[in-house]
């Protein structure tokens, strides 16, 4: 199981997220309440301004105070590594 560091020491999962966005549009800030409403919230930017919303196919939304830019390129740089790895 390959993991991505989203800040501050959490970890995530890289095989179980659908999409990493921007928390700014009203339908995902909606997203988030709904979320935070089901009990299916996860706040990974302890207290500092949440910059990445990732959603994960568990149903799971997590907050993270990095940029969806930097995640991307955790996950990516994660793959490219597995995949030099490969025989």
């Amino acid at each position: 199981m390959k993991l991505i560091n989203i800040g501050f020491g959490s970890m995530i999962a890289a095989h179980r997220i659908l999409a990493v966005v921007d928390p700014d549009s009203a339908p995902i800030k909606r997203v988030v309440q709904e979320a935070r409403d089901r009990g299916m919230l996860i706040d990974a930017s302890y207290g500092h301004k949440t910059k990445a919303v990732i959603l994960m196919d568990t149903d799971h939304v997590i907050l993270s105070a990095l940029t969806p830019e930097a995640v991307s390129s955790r996950w990516s740089g994660k793959q490219e590594k597995d995949e030099e790895q490969m025989p």
